[in-house]
C-alpha cells in the first residue's frame, strides 16, 4: 500500500525512528518540524520555555517570531512585551519580525521559511496556509512550541487523509475565496474533521498560488488540520518568482539573527528532480474521497456568523441586506492580487465608499503594500475612501481600529465571522471574496461585482470501504500499564465541548486543587456523572470529544479524578494536544462507540457499561466478548504518560543533557 503526501512529509520529519520503517496515519510520532512560528504570543511561550528549565535553544534556526496580532497597540505595557520578545531573540539569535513586517504567516511563505516537502509549524491554528506551497503546515499549541524550542521536537499522531478532486476550471470572476466558502458549506457533515486534505485533480493546475494560499488557509475553517497543494509547475513557477527577493537588499530584513530563510534555483532544481517524493503514491489510500467542479462554483457568502452556512450572491442581492462595515485584510485575503481584484471592482463602478459605510483596508504584508502602491491599486483604494491599517490582523481578531459594533452589519474578506470575534457579539458578520466587499462597500449593501446566475454545484463524495485495522504489537515501555480493565461510562453525545467537561466559571481559578477540580469534571454535562463514577471507571464517548476552548484543565481534571482513559469516536485535535502534554491516555476506537450504541438501549447522559479490558500492548480492547483494534501507542505516546507530561518530559532530557 502506498503513501499519501503528508504521511511521507511526516515520515521525512519523524525523530528517533529505525531506518525503514513507515509512518501512517493514526501513528504517533516524533516530529522535528523545519520550523515553529509564534507571533504575539511568543510573549506568553518564553515563561514556559523557561518553566521547563530550558536555558538555551536546542536550534536557533528553527524558531521563527513574526509580530502581527495586537500592533496597533502602543501601550507600555504591550511596546515592553514586543520589546522582551525581541531581546529574547536577539539572545538566543532567532528571526525576528518586528510589527508592521506583515502576518506571520505570510511572511513564512514571502521570505521562504516554507519550502515543498517541509513540515512547518506554528503556534496558530492558520499555520494551515503553508500548504498552498506543498509543505505540510499545522498549529501547535503553546506547551508544544516551548518543547521545540528546548529540543527540536514534538509529538505528533498522523491525521486521516482526505482526498480532495477538482475538477476543470473557475469561471470569469470566481476566486479562491469562493472555492473554500462553497467547500465548508456543501462538504458540512465534518467529511474532513481533524484531517489533512489533499488536494489533486486537473483543476488544481487552473489554479495560481494565491488561490491556494486561500483555500489552504480556511481549511482551518473546514474543520481540517492541514491542506496539501501538490509540488507542480505553479508552485516551481512561484518559487522562482521568490529567488530574486532573497538576494534584493531591500528585502525586510530580520532584527535579533541574520535571516536564515530562502532557497536558490538549485534547490527548485532539486526538488524537480526527486519530485515523485513530493507526489502520493497512485495506490494510497484515503480515508474519504471528495470531488468538486470547478465550472459550478458560483460566488457565495458565509453566514452571517457561521462560516459553514453559505447563500449565493444572486440570492443575498435579493435580500439587498445593508451593510455598516467592510474589511479587506488578514492572512487569508489580503495578498496583491485580492487587493488587485478589490481596486479593478472600483474602476470599473467608480465612485466612493457608500455613505454610512467604513472600509477598513490592511495588506498581508509591507511588501505586498509596496507592490500595490507600485501598480496604482493602493491609491486607488484610498481614493474611494478606504481606511488604511498597518499589515497585521486587526480587526480580523477584534484588534485595534474599525471593529463591528453591537447591531452592525459587516462584510469581510476575513476567514472567521464567528458571533464576537469582529467585535461586539450583538453584530453580524459575513465573509466573501475580496472583489465582493469592494463592491459591497461602493453599493452599502451585499452585492457581486458582476452578474452570476445560480447553478446546482458538482459534488461527490466517496467513502472508501473501511478496512478493519490490522493488531499490532506494540513494545511497553517502564512505567506505563500494559493492560487496563474497569467499568464502561458512556457518554452518548458527540460534540462534548470543553466546557462540558471543565465548566469556565472554574477555568481562571488557579487556586483549585488537583481534588477540587476532579469533583466538578462533567457537571455542566451531567450533574449525575459523579455519583455514578467509581475509580477506574474508562470513560467511553461519542466523536469530536472536547471540541471549544483550549482548556487544559478539561484534560487534567480527568486524569486528576483517577479515570484511566478516556476512548471516543474522535477527539478536537487541540483537546488531544492537551491531555497527551499533560500525561493523559486518549484515543480512538470509532467501532466501539458503535457497539455500545447499538447494545446500550434507554441511554441516559451517561450510562454504566460493561467491563472493558484495554491491552495496550497488542492495541486491541475487550467488552462484551468482542474485540476492537485502535491504534497503537507509540514510544512517543507512552513517553509522555509515563513522564507526566511534555514539560516534565523536556525537562528530564535537558537535565540528562547537563550531565552528559
Amino acid at each position: 500500500m502506498g503513501l499519501t503526501l503528508v504521511e511521507k512529509i511526516a515520515g521525512r520529519h519523524a525523530d528517533g525512528l529505525d531506518p525503514g520503517t513507515v509512518v501512517r496515519s493514526g501513528d504517533f510520532i516524533s516530529i522535528r518540524p523545519r520550523h515553529v512560528m509564534t507571533h504575539d504570543n511568543t510573549g506568553a511561550v518564553i515563561p514556559k520555555f523557561k518553566q521547563i528549565g530550558a536555558t538555551a535553544v536546542a536550534d536557533p534556526a528553527q524558531p521563527v517570531f513574526a509580530i502581527d496580532h495586537d500592533i496597533q497597540n502602543t501601550s507600555p505595557e504591550n511596546l515592553a512585551k514586543y520589546a522582551k520578545i525581541e531581546a529574547f531573540a536577539c539572545k538566543h539569535g532567532i528571526d525576528f519580525y518586528p510589527p508592521g513586517t506583515g502576518i506571520s504567516h505570510q511572511v513564512m511563505v514571502e521570505q521562504g521559511y516554507v519550502v515543498p516537502g517541509s513540515m512547518v509549524v506554528a503556534s496558530d491554528s492558520h499555520s494551515n496556509l503553508y500548504g498552498a506551497a506543498a509543505a505540510l503546515g499545522t498549529p501547535v499549541v503553546r506547551t508544544d512550541a516551548a518543547c521545540i524550542w528546548a529540543t527540536g521536537v514534538t509529538w505528533w499522531q498522523v491525521p486521516p487523509v482526505a482526498k480532495m478532486v477538482l475538477k476543470g476550471s473557475l469561471s470569469p470572476g470566481v476566486v479562491g475565496k469562493d472555492v473554500i466558502i462553497a467547500l465548508c458549506g456543501l462538504f458540512n457533515k465534518d467529511e474532513v474533521l481533524n484531517h489533512a486534505v489533499e488536494f489533486v485533480g486537473d483543476g488544481v493546475t487552473n489554479l495560481p498560488m494565491s488561490a491556494r494560499m486561500t483555500i489552504a488557509n480556511m481549511t482551518t475553517e473546514w474543520g481540517a488540520l492541514a491542506g496539501v497543494f501538490p509540488f507542480d509547475e505553479v508552485t516551481v513557477n512561484y518559487l522562482r518568482s521568490r529567488v530574486p527577493e532573497f538576494t534584493n537588499p531591500k528585502r525586510p530584513g530580520t532584527r535579533g539573527a541574520t535571516s536564515r530563510s530562502g532557497y536558490t534555483n538549485d534547490d527548485i532544481d532539486e526538488w524537480w528532480k526527486n519530485r515523485a517524493e513530493l507526489s502520493a503514491d497512485p495506490d494510497a489510500e484515503y480515508a474519504i474521497e471528495l470531488e468538486l467542479d470547478l465550472a459550478t462554483v458560483v460566488p457565495h457568502v458565509s453566514g452571517p456568523n457561521e462560516v459553514k452556512t453559505m447563500v449565493s450572491l444572486p440570492e443575498m442581492e435579493r435580500k439587498h441586506v445593508p451593510i455598516q462595515k467592510a474589511y479587506l485584510l488578514s492572512c487569508v485575503n489580503a495578498r496583491f492580487e485580492d487587493l488587485h481584484d478589490a481596486a479593478e471592482v472600483v474602476r470599473a463602478r467608480g465612485g466612493q465608499v457608500a455613505d454610512g459605510v467604513e472600509f477598513y483596508l490592511a495588506p498581508a504584508s509591507a511588501e505586498v503594500q509596496a507592490r500595490s502602491e507600485s501598480n496604482g491599486d493602493w491609491q486607488t483604494l484610498l481614493g474611494a475612501g478606504a481606511i488604511p491599517l498597518p499589515p497585521g490582523c486587526g480587526a480580523c481578531i477584534g484588534l485595534g481600529r474599525g471593529l463591528v459594533q453591537k447591531g452592525e452589519i459587516a462584510i469581510s474578506a476575513t476567514n472567521r465571522n464567528f458571533k464576537g470575534r469582529m467585535g461586539d457579539r450583538d453584530a453580524f458578520v459575513y465573509l466573501a471574496s475580496p472583489a465582493v466587499v469592494a463592491a459591497s462597500a461602493l453599493a452599502g449593501f451585499i452585492c457581486a461585482p458582476k452578474d452570476f446566475s445560480d447553478q446546482s454545484a458538482g459534488i461527490t463524495v466517496r467513502r472508501p470501504q473501511k478496512k478493519p485495522r490490522p493488531t499490532a504489537s506494540v513494545q511497553i515501555m517502564e512505567g506505563f500499564p500494559s493492560s487496563v480493565r474497569g467499568r464502561v461510562l458512556f457518554i452518548d453525545k458527540d460534540n462534548l465541548n470543553t466546557d462540558g467537561i471543565y465548566a469556565g466559571k472554574h477555568t481562571y481559578r488557579d487556586d483549585m486543587t488537583p481534588e477540587q477540580m476532579a469533583a466538578v469534571t462533567f457537571e455542566n454535562y451531567d450533574p449525575n456523572f459523579n455519583s455514578l463514577y467509581q475509580r477506574g471507571d474508562v470513560v467511553v464517548a461519542g466523536f469530536n470529544f472536547g471540541t471549544g476552548s483550549s482548556r487544559e484543565q478539561a484534560a487534567t481534571a480527568l486524569k486528576f479524578k483517577g479515570i484511566p482513559c478516556v476512548i471516543a469516536g474522535s477527539f478536537s485535535e487541540t483537546y488531544k494536544r492537551n491531555a497527551f502534554n499533560n500525561g493523559f491516555v486518549v484515543f480512538e476506537c470509532p467501532e466501539l462507540v458503535t457497539h455500545l450504541r447499538d447494545t446500550l438501549t434507554n441511554r441516559p447522559a451517561t450510562a454504566v457499561g460493561p467491563e472493558i479490558t484495554i491491552d495496550y500492548a497488542k492495541s486491541v480492547l475487550s467488552v462484551d466478548g468482542k474485540s476492537f483494534a485502535f491504534p497503537p501507542l507509540s514510544p512517543a505516546a507512552q513517553e509522555l504518560v509515563v513522564a507526566g507530561g511534555a514539560e516534565k518530559l523536556v525537562a528530564s532530557r535537558l537535565r540528562a543533557r547537563a550531565s552528559e
